[in-house]
């Protein structure tokens, strides 16, 4: 009986220590970018391709897929870097600045937007620094809980060459969202150039 009594205590103990010592993965693994350079990733960028499960942001912009100018400037001194988004839309030029903060994993970066009450995971996935870059961005509001996950295709043009069109379709397919849904953004004028209207500078989120 003794006997019997130590062979459990000794495989409780063992189940212990495989709880304990076991890593328990809390998010995603995600493989962003090898040897990824900040300095190269900034500068100015398009927005042509966008895709989420979120279907309240999809039909927002089903109604308006226009590109988007996005400038990227970071400081050296600085752990984050500021991201100004401009978009012509219905006659004037509007503005949106964004401050990501960097992360220990080069090419992950980190946003909150304060008006869903979402924290937000951006991964750069694939980066050819002078045509384009592939982003994966994982998103989730408090306090519900709700997740959602989203790729953006940047061009340093407003547009991009089959082939890379392509890779972003597989690289949404390997994460398990629909290419058919993939919003191609228009080409309605690079709004930091033609600024035709009054411009409507919003706060940053």
């Amino acid at each position: 009986m003794q006997g019997a009594v130590s062979a459990v205590s000794l495989l409780v103990l063992g189940s212990a220590w495989l709880v304990h010592t076991v890593p328990v993965l809390i998010e995603p693994f995600i493989l962003t970018q090898e040897n990824f350079d900040l300095a190269q990733f900034m500068g100015k960028w398009y927005e042509v391709a966008v895709v989420s499960t979120c279907p309240h942001y999809m039909q927002r912009k089903r109604g308006t897929p226009v590109i988007v100018a996005l400038e990227l400037q970071h400081v050296a001194s600085d752990g984050n870097f500021t991201m100004t988004a401009t978009s012509f839309r219905n006659g004037s030029c509007k503005l949106t600045s964004t401050d990501y903060g960097l992360t220990n994993t080069p090419g992950r970066f980190f946003h909150h937007i304060a008006r869903f009450g979402a924290d937000v995971d951006s991964f750069v996935v694939h980066c050819n620094y002078d045509e384009y870059v592939m982003i994966l961005l994982l998103s989730t509001e408090k306090p519900s809980g709700n997740k959602t996950t989203a790729f953006k295709l940047y061009s340093r043009t407003m547009s991009v060459r089959a082939t890379v069109l392509d890779d972003f379709k597989m690289l949404v397919r390997q994460h398990g969202v629909s290419d058919e849904a993939i919003i191609m953004n228009q080409n309605k004028g690079d709004a930091l150039l033609m600024v035709p209207g009054p411009t409507k500078t919003l706060p940053k989120v």
